[in-house]
C-alpha cells in the first residue's frame, strides 16, 4: 500500500500486478493526481471507506475480492460514495463491461490502456462542470 497526499485530486489504483499499478499510477501522477495503491479488493475497500478519493481505477481480475465485487460493495456500503470508478480488464467481451456497469462502475476499459486515454478519462470524470449560469 502506497499513500501520498501532495495534490488536490486523489486517485486509488487497484491491481494485483505491481507493474500495472505503477503504470496506471504514473499516468495519473503525471496528470496531477495524488495516487494511493492497493494490491487487492479487500485492501482497496478499506482504503476507499476511510479516505476521500476523486477517482478509483480498479482491475477486474484480482484474488481475494475481484473488481466487480469491490465496486458492488463500495456502492452498497457507502451510498454517498459518488466518485467515479473506472474498471480495467483484459476481458473484452460486452458481457464483462455489462457486469461492471451493473456493479456500479462508471466506465469499463480494456487493457492495455493508452496513457493519453487514461489521462483524458480521469480529467473528464473529475473535472467539475461549469455552473449553468456561467455558460452565457
Amino acid at each position: 500500500m502506497t499513500v501520498e497526499t501532495s495534490n488536490d485530486r486523489r486517485a486509488l489504483v487497484v491491481d494485483d500486478a505491481p507493474t500495472v499499478r505503477l503504470y496506471h499510477g504514473e499516468i495519473l501522477r503525471s496528470a496531477g493526481f495524488s495516487v494511493d495503491e492497493a494490491g487487492n479488493g479487500l485492501e482497496a475497500l478499506e482504503l476507499a471507506l476511510s479516505a476521500r478519493y476523486d477517482l478509483l481505477v480498479v482491475d477486474v481480475n484480482m484474488p481475494q475480492m475481484d473488481g466487480y465485487e469491490l465496486v458492488r460493495r463500495l456502492r452498497a456500503e457507502e451510498p454517498g460514495l459518488d466518485c467515479p470508478i473506472v474498471t480495467i480488464s483484459t476481458e473484452a467481451d460486452d458481457s464483462d463491461a455489462e457486469t461492471a456497469y451493473r456493479a456500479g462502475a462508471n466506465l469499463y476499459l480494456v487493457k492495455p490502456v493508452a496513457p493519453g486515454l487514461l489521462e483524458q478519462v480521469a480529467s473528464l470524470l473529475t473535472t467539475p462542470l461549469p455552473a449553468p449560469w456561467s455558460l452565457t
